[in-house]
């Protein structure tokens, strides 16, 4: 069993108020201990950011950022996420479930004062497939590349958008992917006047915005802090006027400064923190549960990882629940299976417990009878480092060693998405609500080469699985729904038992606002997370 983990103390005085003085806004001082009226001042490890144009971020902050300084053609309301609405877009048909036709709306503007027109919406998804970032697979699955993005996704006249993908689709399917981060609508004209020789205005869209949103990026500085200001062309209005996150890796420091009044709402607290202020009045507690998966993915370039019974006997050897027990206990459950609860055909089954002697067994049969060693690369901060010790607790009680590589999330990111990891502790949050987007994620790898176009988790793992590939891409096809559930839920169980991913938990997100802030909307996807309405009384 896992041996009891406590989360430490908090911060010595003197050290966790020279944190949260470090964390204060602009032009408040450690006398002040209030945040500014008008002024929002949140809390959150945004270690995770490593671009914020639409069309190349696909981390959990990131996408968060541009689902309040963007609009989209088409989005899902957090109280209905099966349910598409309009955003940008008015009407939109298709006759052959080929060719598809938007309508956009009269009157919306971005925040420079021009309107959204059909040819902005042509440039932002044309943009994607062209600058074939992380998230462009999302869009490119409709046969859109570099070559054919400018004569398939065309505009007809000022508001009238036309998609001619390669094939039929499900139209459904094709909505719910274009209200994905990555189908964001820019302004044109700005972006390419930023532009530097053929990066489409990538260089300048990293830490600038040209969206029409609620908010206008003012400031990002990495690993420090975020500023957002009010668009003052959106429709409605945002209630505050600014919103600023500040980068706190350490739990204890947001407590803190959430307590003096310094900061008004805390991201990232931990169990024990947050079942502290539940019956405080001074504080709101809001969770939410969403449609995000901590896991560990193996690399198959690692000679002992890409043996099954090895991967089998790391799945063997975790006590889930005595991790979600002692140090998760209010913001993650136990979850075993690549589609989180509440997508259409998510498996609750969890076949994997704690079993030291099978899993020692297994090592033994896979010709590893004195154990192995393996690099294990992790987020520094809490919850995921605690996590991480206990893993390596847990796995050198059957003979697995390993080798602690800790750094910030953006570092364990980008060395996964290279794929020089050997065993990463990641997250991965739904970019649209239908199981394809977990689906090809983890279970599709078509090209497995350096140079692939579709870089999914599975090509990460550097897990090359050609016949699951191909029964993962035909159920995106599937116009049967009972029988295409039925198809991800088989699809699900055979990747529990073979797959290089070790799904451990799924995200119940608590936000802690102070008992004067309210409006925050905590979205079942990270995108969806609306500031739009927070005010501070």
């Amino acid at each position: 069993m896992l041996p009891t983990v406590t989360r430490r103390a908090l911060l010595a005085t003197g050290t966790a108020a020279g944190a949260a003085t470090a964390f204060l806004a602009p032009g408040i001082g450690p006398a002040t201990a209030q945040s500014p009226p008008g002024v929002i001042v949140m809390a959150k490890q945004i270690d995770d950011i490593t671009s914020l144009d639409p069309a190349e971020a696909f981390e959990y902050t990131g996408t968060e950022i541009i689902g309040n300084v963007y609009r989209k053609l088409v989005t899902t309301p957090n109280d209905d996420p099966a349910r598409l609405v309009g955003d940008l877009a008015e009407s939109w048909a298709t006759s052959d479930n080929r060719i598809f036709t938007f309508t956009l709306k009269a009157g919306a503007k971005f925040a420079s004062g021009a309107p959204v027109t059909a040819e902005d919406a042509a440039f932002s998804l044309r943009r994607a497939a062209i600058l074939n970032k992380s998230p462009a697979f999302i869009i490119n699955q409709f046969g859109f590349t570099r070559d054919n993005a400018e004569a398939r996704i065309r505009a007809t006249d000022a508001r009238t958008l036309v998609l001619e993908c390669a094939a039929p689709t499900s139209p459904s399917f094709l909505y719910y992917c274009l209200s994905a981060a990555v189908g964001s609508i820019v302004e044109k004209a700005v972006v390419m006047a930023r532009a530097q020789g053929d990066d489409l205005g990538n260089g300048w869209l990293k830490q600038n915005s040209a969206g029409g949103g609620a908010y206008v990026l003012r400031q990002w500085r990495a690993s420090e802090s975020v500023m957002l200001d009010a668009n003052p062309n959106a429709d409605p209005a945002p209630r505050t006027r600014r919103i600023i996150i500040r980068h706190m890796l350490d739990s204890s420091a947001q407590l803190l400064g959430l307590q003096r009044g310094d900061i008004d709402i805390a991201r990232n607290l931990v169990a024990d923190q947050i079942n502290a202020l539940r019956s405080d009045s001074r504080f709101r507690v809001m969770p939410q549960r969403k449609a995000s998966l901590m896991y560990l993915s193996l690399s198959q370039r690692h000679p002992a990882l890409a043996r099954p019974e090895v991967r089998q006997a790391i799945k063997l050897a975790i006590d889930y629940e005595g991790i979600q027990r002692n140090i998760v206990s209010t913001t993650y459950a136990v979850h075993q299976a690549f589609l989180p609860e509440g997508l259409p055909g998510a498996l609750t089954e969890k076949p994997f417990a704690q079993r030291q002697e099978e899993a020692r067994a297994l090592l033994r049969q896979a010709g590893f009878p004195n154990g192995l060693e393996v690099a294990l690369d992790y987020s520094s901060g809490a919850p995921i480092s605690d996590i991480a010790q206990a893993i390596q607790a847990q796995l050198g009680a059957v003979g697995i060693r390993l080798r602690m590589v800790a750094g910030e999330m953006r570092q364990v990111i980008t060395k996964t998405r290279a794929r020089q990891h050997e065993m990463a502790i990641v997250r991965w949050g739904s970019d649209y609500f239908d199981p394809h987007s977990n689906a090809e994620a983890f279970s599709m790898n078509p090209d497995n080469g350096d140079n692939a176009r579709n870089r999914t988790l599975a090509w990460r793992a550097s897990w090359e699985i050609p016949d699951l590939t191909a029964r993962t891409a035909a159920a995106v096809t599937d116009t049967d729904g009972a029988r295409r559930v039925a198809t991800y839920q088989a699809l699900q169980r055979e990747h529990q038992q073979v797959s290089p991913f070790v799904i451990l938990l799924q995200e119940i997100e608590v936000a802690v606002t102070r008992a004067n802030v309210t409006g925050l909307e905590l979205g079942p996807m990270s995108d969806r997370t609306s500031f739009s309405g927070i005010v501070k009384a």
